[in-house]
């Protein structure tokens, strides 16, 4: 066996520390692509994108597998590109995941042939596959079915929606993903549905995705943030020259797909195309704290930098520091009076060596510490 050298030593070292003390410390990377099933140099485009992110796990809105949801295709419109993410994969493209890293939503397309039979075989998926739930770190996610063909119906007094409800209720995660495929609220070519405008936000949703109309669009309604993403590789439709009162961004020139990013602070949402040129980003934070709070340094682990977040709740002197393994100061990162809210600051590496650190933020006579490996 080869000798590791010192560097790697003290690397992999840190790194296993670090992975021992707590993994929701590290920024969780996921990735959404809706309306996407339909192989081709689009779809493979958008899917090398995604790739190149090296997200976490890959969440679908609908239409996974164009035009008709058949057997005889669904693996060269899923499979081809993603199949190193799908548990038990069974198909010809390459290896299987060896943990569930694709979660789909059915899609009106995925139930033209013999009622979704292909997608239901394809996929190994928690709940009874046509709706569920699964939780990664800060985020509980919660897949809906929004075709008229759901059993459990699609209104607000459903089974499936008070399904959703409960489910909701019961979360205790940071964050809160709802997504389905057809749009609560959109300015696209389909329009809303109305009937899948149920009470996301009071239920507890933090966000709801959604697909069918093939644009981008992020909309924000009574305080809540619906996004469309509909440009994973199929087709792009037209949009309305009247757009929705409620819409706030809108694109529908070029494929893409959602780039997320969470952490115990933030979730943020990045429209990318496939030519990687950012159209839209939004970031959604939880109300400022009554109490001085330092959040996870992101991203963590790093090789070069990374920020440091932290909130007030009134104007406040404070020391942001680095310590290394012993506790003696190797950076300061602020020193000084910072106003009342969020606050975020980056942390360039500057030739510290790879190790195990302490980012200690001091003020309003409190101190807080969290830790970071750099690679």
């Amino acid at each position: 066996m080869p000798r590791l050298s010192f560097l790697a030593g003290i690397r992999l070292l840190a790194l296993l520390a670090f992975c021992s003390w707590r993994h929701p410390g590290v920024a969780q990377r996921f990735a959404a692509i809706g309306d996407y099933g339909y192989a081709g140099p689009a779809e493979q485009q958008v899917a090398q994108l995604v790739k190149n992110w090296s997200p976490e796990f890959i969440i679908t809105l609908g239409d996974n597998n164009y035009d008709l949801g058949d057997s005889t295709t669904i693996d060269q419109n899923i499979g081809q590109y993603y199949h190193e993410y799908i548990h038990h994969y069974r198909g010809r493209y390459g290896p299987s995941a060896s943990t569930n890293r694709f979660f789909p939503a059915l899609g009106n397309h995925d139930y033209y042939t013999r009622n979704g039979e292909a997608y239901r075989d394809y996929f190994t998926l928690p709940g009874n596959g046509r709706y569920y739930e699964f939780v990664r770190g800060d985020v509980h996610f919660f897949a809906v079915n929004s075709d008229p063909h759901e059993p459990d119906g699609i209104t607000t007094s459903s089974v499936q929606a008070r399904w959703l409800q409960a489910q909701l209720a019961a979360s205790t995660a940071r964050w809160n993903v709802v997504y389905l495929h057809h749009a609560p609220y959109s300015s696209g070519a389909h329009g809303g549905t109305v009937a899948l405008r149920w009470p996301f936000r009071e239920w507890g949703a933090s966000v709801v995705l959604a697909g069918h109309d093939h644009h981008y669009e992020r909309l924000i309604v009574d305080g809540l943030p619906y996004i469309v993403n509909g440009l994973g590789g199929r087709s792009i439709y037209g949009v309305h020259t009247q757009r929705s009162p409620d819409s706030k961004a809108i694109f529908n020139a070029d494929f893409g797909a959602l780039f997320l990013t969470a952490t115990a602070d933030s979730l943020a949402l990045q429209f990318i195309t496939r030519h990687q040129v950012l159209k839209d980003s939004y970031v959604l934070r939880h109300p400022i704290s009554n109490n001085l709070e330092l959040y996870p340094v992101s991203p963590n682990p790093f090789e070069e930098a990374a920020n440091v977040s932290f909130s007030l709740p009134r104007p406040t002197p404070v020391q942001l520091r680095v310590l290394n393994s012993v506790g003696r100061e190797v950076a300061r990162l602020y020193d000084g009076v910072l106003g009342a809210g969020w606050h975020q600051v980056k942390w360039s590496r500057q030739g510290l060596p790879a190790g195990l650190y302490y980012v200690q933020l001091f003020g309003a006579d409190r101190s807080l510490v969290t830790r970071a490996v750099v690679l």
